[in-house]
């Protein structure tokens, strides 16, 4: 297939913007070699690769270029495989003392910020009534 790399990225979540706006600014000071999908608006991804989007938002998701899903730190290191700032940290995480360990971090830390971000929208949807 030898396409770029897609990152799927809920857009509504302040947090997980901000960090994508990141890479996707140091993607285009460089050779741009990542595409970008968020998930939080219609996305013809979600439903070619059978994931809601309620479950897409749970965790970073990257098609790489080969077409395979990866979910959690192995999409943060295909993301970070094509920054050159970043390819120092995709050669850490993956490790072999990391590579078990790092999962559960990120869980607890995607945990958190999913659940942060649902009542977020909640609320804004109950002031949007008022």
């Amino acid at each position: 297939m030898n396409r770029k790399p897609t990152i799927l990225y809920n857009g509504a979540c302040p947090v997980c913007r901000r960090e994508i706006d990141h890479y996707r600014h140091l993607d285009q000071r460089d050779d741009q070699a990542l595409a970008f999908d968020d998930i939080s608006k219609a996305s013809p991804a979600l439903d070619q690769l059978g994931l809601s989007q309620d479950a897409a938002k749970r965790r970073l998701h990257v098609l790489d270029a080969d077409g395979q899903l990866l979910v959690g730190v192995p999409a943060f290191a295909a993301i970070w495989d094509r920054l050159p700032r970043y390819r120092w940290l995709s050669k850490i995480v993956r490790l072999p003392v990391l590579r078990s360990l790092l999962p559960w971090i990120y869980e607890v830390i995607a945990f958190g910020l999913y659940h942060v971000d649902k009542r977020r929208q909640q609320r804004d949807a109950t002031t949007a009534k008022l």
